[in-house]
């Protein structure tokens, strides 16, 4: 019986396609979930992953949410995706999840060369802030204020345990939990105004090229060595790789690097639409299309790339 059915099963491979026979992924992979934490370089990388995704057939969706919010959701297999993990700055509160396997860290880090750590404005670098060590010795001038980002967030954290700690005499100092785009504005009014003013800062980001701001040192014990070198890597659903194996496939073949995710962070950052600018970069660079799309298909098994670049009229 056997005999018969390997040659009726190659000849009805045969008659309708293979890769029709073998699709990629099931329907219900279709609705790509992915994080936004709300950070402009999150935004930057979700946007190249979506307008590939949308070439392929999927429907990817983001949402903004906190990274706490981000990774409960991911761990509940209520979303999928989430490909800005930055490391060490966020590996307390990633630290409980994989504790518990219960989210799935790639391996290998989608993006290197980062950096995470306190900045301040050049000039008053200039006046002597250089080091964690001199933020108490200028409480006055700085209204007893270190500027953050959104509450929950790893550099926020660090500086609340700095606080709390009372390290470098930082005791009596407030954390002003915000938002990017908040300390943003803040920081933008006080070099306007050559005010003092500590904030977070990392690379890569466009506040390198807009403003005019220099890194601290003596953080090293809190966002790592070398003015919190970093690592970023991506997050996904602990069965999205058995459930969902071509979008898995394309969510790991993402990889990033620092001029690419300036050059797109400085567009969107003009209020320039994330898909615009994402779609423009990849025409610009096609190069790395076979990157991304090795060994990936359609939703429905068909040749990615030659999908993607129809997509993008290339």
């Amino acid at each position: 019986m056997t005999t018969k059915i390997i040659p009726a099963l190659i000849s009805t491979l045969l008659a309708v396609g293979a890769t029709d026979v073998l699709a990629a992924d099931a329907s219900s992979c279709q609705n790509m979930r992915i994080a936004d934490i709300g950070w402009v370089d999150n935004a930057a990388n979700n946007s190249l992953l979506m307008v590939l995704a949308e070439g392929l057939g999927y429907k990817p969706k983001s949402t903004i949410v906190s990274l706490p919010i981000t990774l409960a959701s991911i761990q509940k297999k209520q979303m999928d995706v989430f490909l800005d993990y930055w490391s060490p700055a966020s590996d307390d509160t990633v630290k409980p999840f994989r504790d518990k396997n219960s989210i799935n860290v790639a391996e290998k880090p989608n993006m290197e060369g980062a950096k995470y750590t306190l900045a301040v404005p050049t000039y008053l670098y200039e006046q002597g802030l250089k080091d964690f060590s001199d933020i108490a010795k200028f409480k006055q001038e700085l209204d007893g204020k270190i500027y953050g980002i959104e509450a929950g967030s790893g550099g926020n954290k660090m500086l609340n345990q700095i606080i709390t700690e009372n390290k470098f005499g930082l005791g009596d100092f407030k954390l002003v939990e915000s938002s990017e785009a908040a300390m943003r504005v803040a920081v933008a009014r006080a070099i306007n105004s050559k005010s003092p003013i500590v904030f977070l800062g990392w690379a890569p980001h466009p506040m390198n090229l807009q403003f005019d701001m220099t890194y601290i040192s003596g953080g090293d014990d809190y966002f790592g060595p070398n003015y919190g070198s970093a690592e970023i890597y991506t997050i996904t659903a602990t069965d999205y790789a058995e459930r969902c194996p071509n979008a898995a496939k394309l969510v790991a073949n993402m990889k990033f690097t620092t001029d690419m995710e300036a050059a797109l962070m400085e567009r969107i950052m003009a209020h320039e639409k994330a898909s615009v600018v994402a779609t423009d970069w990849i025409k610009q660079n096609p190069q790395w299309l076979d990157t991304w799309l090795a060994g990936v298909t359609t939703i429905d098994g068909k040749d990615g790339l030659e999908a993607v670049k129809k997509h993008l009229e290339l």
